[in-house]
C-alpha cells in the first residue's frame, strides 16, 4: 500500500463532506489504521458547527470489504475477554457514524460485504451500484455477525429476509438490494456518487435544526402515535422561533428557493 491515507476527506461549501475509503487495491478494509483514522475523523465530524450531510463512498470495485481479515486472525490467541474488549471498542468506533446529528448517506459504489455491509447500513440512506454485491457472509468464514448486522439488517428488510441472509450468508446484488429495501436505490455504477450527493446536496439546502431534529426523532425507531406527538410537540415549537422558519414561510410566499442559515 502507498503512503496516502487510506481515508480521503473533502469537506465541500455547502457544508456536506465526503469520506471516501481509498485502498482499491485491497477492497478497502477496515485495517487498524483506517480504524484511527476514521475515529479521529468522526470526532472531529461530531463537533464541526457547519456540518449538514456525510456522504460515505469507497473507490475501486469495492465499497468496503469490512473487517481486515489478516489482523484478525492475529488475534486468534487472544483470552476471550481480550477479544470481546477489542471487537467491541472495534464495533463503536466505526458506529460513531450512527451519533452524527446530521444525516449520512452511503454511495455504496461496489461490494459491501460484512462490516463494510454493517458500515453501509449505520447510514440514514443508502444508494448502490446496480452490479455490487451486498451481504453478510459471516457463518462462511466460521463467525458470528458482528458490528450490529443482526439488529441493523432486521430493520432495513425486514426479520424474516434478515435471517435469510445472515444463516445463509447469500450475497445480492445491488439491484436485489434495493428490491429487498436493504438500499433505498440502484442506479448505474457511474451514477453512485452523483445520486448519493444529489440527496446530500438537498439535505444541505433545507434547515439545519429542522434537519437534525428530525433526525433524532427518527434515530429513536417506530413510535407510537403518543410518542411521536409528544416528541414534536417539543421539536417543532423550537424550529418555529428560528430565523430559518421565516425564511422558509417568505420564500415559499415569494415562490422562491429558500436560504437557511442555521439562525
Amino acid at each position: 500500500m502507498s503512503e496516502q491515507e487510506p481515508l480521503r476527506v473533502e469537506h465541500r461549501p455547502n457544508g456536506v463532506t465526503v469520506l471516501t475509503f481509498d485502498n482499491p487495491d485491497r477492497r478497502n478494509p477496515m485495517t487498524a489504521r483506517l480504524t484511527e483514522q476514521w475515529r479521529h475523523t468522526l470526532h472531529a465530524l461530531r463537533e464541526a458547527p457547519d456540518l449538514r450531510a456525510v456522504v460515505v463512498t469507497g473507490t475501486g470495485p469495492a465499497f468496503c470489504s469490512g473487517a481486515d481479515l489478516g489482523e484478525l486472525a492475529d488475534r486468534h490467541d487472544e483470552s476471550l475477554p481480550a477479544a470481546r474488549t477489542h471487537l467491541s471498542a472495534f464495533y463503536r468506533t466505526w458506529l460513531t457514524l450512527r451519533d452524527l446529528p446530521v444525516p449520512t448517506v452511503a454511495a455504496v459504489n461496489g461490494h459491501a460485504v460484512g462490516a463494510g455491509l454493517a458500515l453501509a447500513l449505520a447510514c440514514d440512506l443508502r444508494y448502490a451500484a446496480e452490479d455490487a454485491r451486498l451481504g453478510a457472509p459471516f457463518v462462511h468464514l466460521g463467525l458470528h455477525p458482528g458490528m450490529a448486522t443482526t439488529a441493523t439488517l432486521a430493520e432495513a428488510v425486514g426479520l424474516p429476509r434478515a435471517r435469510e441472509l445472515m444463516l445463509t450468508g447469500r450475497l445480492v446484488s445491488g439491484a436485489r438490494a434495493a428490491a429487498l429495501g436493504m438500499v433505498h436505490e440502484a442506479v448505474p455504477a457511474d451514477q453512485v456518487l452523483a445520486t448519493a450527493l444529489a440527496a446530500a446536496d438537498e439535505i444541505a439546502a433545507a434547515a439545519p435544526l429542522a434537519v437534525r431534529l428530525t433526525k433524532a426523532a427518527l434515530a429513536q425507531g417506530q413510535p407510537t402515535v403518543e410518542q411521536a406527538l409528544t416528541w414534536e410537540a417539543l421539536a417543532q415549537p423550537v424550529t418555529t422561533t428560528t430565523d430559518d422558519f421565516r425564511e422558509g414561510v417568505s420564500a415559499r410566499r415569494e415562490r422562491r428557493r429558500p436560504h437557511f442559515t442555521g439562525a
